[in-house]
């Protein structure tokens, strides 16, 4: 895989990071978790989507896919530029450390950004005025303009779908697109700086990153959120009946996690209409996504073989049908654009040999997951002897329980194979799955900060199918200790995944 050998690292989305503000955020506390990273010899920090989150708080329902979530915007830096008064710092709500209350956060954080784009107009000088107005230049024409006017638009509109707006602004009358623009014209400055600030705080921790030997995995949702600026602005990309409702939703049969599978109700992509147009949509969203990150997880790859479309007014997932997808076309033509992009397949869940073949056709590594894997039979999949060397292992992911919630709640002979596979009763089954997929073949080993601190289901990011009290889990600076960095750089070393080449001589220069 392009920019990765074996190498081992871990998930961790940013709002998962400490501070005193409510939320984590790109700042301080960001670069102590790199260098953690680089101090326990890993080589890649994987995050979730960065998008602004709407419907559930929810990383993988955003209202743009192409837009940065203004909520992990480091204050601190604000207030250093002058745009953000101690004494506002000073009268932050007193939040809880541990989990993210989102609605307070947002009352609390969005007003104050606002306010620091005013001060920034008033008080900015002629060079940062200048990079703002650059920034705007290049990313208005692709995104921003759109997404700007869209978050402008529901404010005005007190947060409602853009379905429910007024006919001309919901089928984007020119003439009255042009006066609404007229009309919130600040408030449209405003998102567009957010986003600035952003990209420019996000870009500067991401070099950090680099210099320090760490790549960013990050995630591409298969599917974007109804209430977004790209389905509004972009209506005909998406099977839509004239009234804007979507005709079909997406989903995902019964499985493992659900009886009724998964309603996600995220429109689907027309694309026969995005094929003619040489998938350029595509080809944009992949490029903007990797000027962010240096490796890309393609959330549920197996709808690009195929896909499962449920009717928008089924209440579950179970009346659906598989769809044709896109397949072959689409990857040919971002390789051929992009030439060889960097991204792991999430090829979990029902995987035909179609899908598969899709996969390996691109080279593009696989997940296991080591929670999968105990159900009794030698041949599964998800069992390290069973590994090909293309692939990622994870101890669980963002949708599973934690390692030590999953043992304590698995059935009895799942814990007991389990047991048998690793050797013995340990002490600590999370660290035993550490240790498991960092022996193991697979390419890159991954562990969510949870297992490595051994916490159990109360630390659990996301239960798929649970509509609210999802994505809130942050991890206390207290926590994590120098023996946990430590442990982790031994297990690299042990196992041929700690850092070589500029990245081990960089660490190595440090002492690490």
């Amino acid at each position: 895989m392009t920019q990765l050998t074996r190498s081992s690292g871990l998930l961790l989305h940013p709002t998962s990071l400490p501070g005193p503000y409510g939320i984590g955020e790109i700042g301080e506390a960001a670069l102590r978790w790199i260098d953690f990273l680089a101090n326990a010899r890993q080589s890649v920090w994987q995050i979730l989507p960065l998008g602004p989150t709407g419907y559930g708080n929810s990383p993988y329902q955003t209202t743009s896919v192409f837009a940065g979530n203004p909520l992990l915007i480091d204050l601190a830096e604000l207030a250093k530029e002058d745009y953000i008064s101690p004494a506002e710092l000073a009268a932050a709500p007193a939040f809880p450390e541990h989990y993210v209350e989102f609605e307070r956060v947002i009352e609390w954080k969005i007003p104050l950004l606002m306010r620091a784009y005013r001060r920034f107009a008033d008080r900015a000088d002629e060079r940062k005025k200048e990079e703002f107005q650059a920034f705007c230049r290049r990313h208005d024409p692709l995104w921003l303009e759109d997404f700007a006017l869209f978050m402008a638009l529901k404010e005005h509109f007190k947060g409602g779908s853009w379905n429910t707006w007024p006919e001309p602004l919901k089928l984007r009358q020119a003439g009255v697109l042009a006066e609404m623009k007229e009309q919130l014209g600040e408030k449209i400055l405003a998102h567009k700086f957010l986003q600035y600030q952003f990209f420019k705080q996000w870009g500067a921790l991401r070099r950090y990153a680099n210099e320090k030997g760490i790549l960013i995995l990050g995630d591409i949702p298969i599917y974007v959120t109804y209430d977004s600026a790209e389905v509004w602005a972009t209506q005909e990309k998406f099977l839509l009946d004239k009234e804007g409702n979507p005709i079909v939703v997406a989903g995902v049969p019964p499985d493992y996690f659900s009886e009724t599978g998964q309603l996600w109700g995220n429109p689907i992509y027309n694309w026969e209409l995005m094929e003619k147009e040489g998938f350029r949509w595509w080809i944009d969203r992949v490029r903007v996504t990797l000027e962010c990150v240096d490796l890309a997880r393609i959330d549920h790859f197996r709808g690009f073989e195929a896909y499962w479309a449920v009717p928008f007014t089924e209440k579950t997932a179970v009346n659906g049908k598989w769809i044709k997808g896109p397949d072959r076309a689409l990857f040919d033509a971002l390789t051929r654009a992009l030439g060889d992009i960097p991204v792991v397949a999430e090829d979990l869940g029902l995987i035909t040999p179609e899908v598969e073949a899709l996969r390996d056709r691109y080279g593009f590594p696989g997940m296991k997951i080591l929670q999968f894997a105990f159900g009794g039979d030698p041949d599964a999949p998800y069992l390290p002897h069973n590994f090909e060397r293309n692939c990622l292992v994870y101890t669980g992911s963002h949708d599973n329980d934690t390692t030590r919630g999953w043992f304590e709640t698995a059935p009895p002979h799942e814990r007991e194979f389990c047991l048998k596979y690793i050797g013995a009763t340990r002490e600590s089954i999370p660290w035993e799955f550490i240790r498991l997929a960092t022996a193991s073949v697979a390419l890159l080993a991954v562990f969510p900060l949870q297992d490595v601190l051994d916490l159990g289901s109360e630390a659990r990011m996301n239960v798929p199918g649970k509509p609210s009290g999802n994505w809130g889990w942050r991890y206390q600076a207290g926590q994590l200790q120098d023996w946990h960095a430590a442990r982790l750089a031994d297990l690299a070393h042990l196992f041929g995944r700690a850092p070589r080449g500029k990245q081990g001589e960089f660490q190595q220069a440090l002492g690490k």
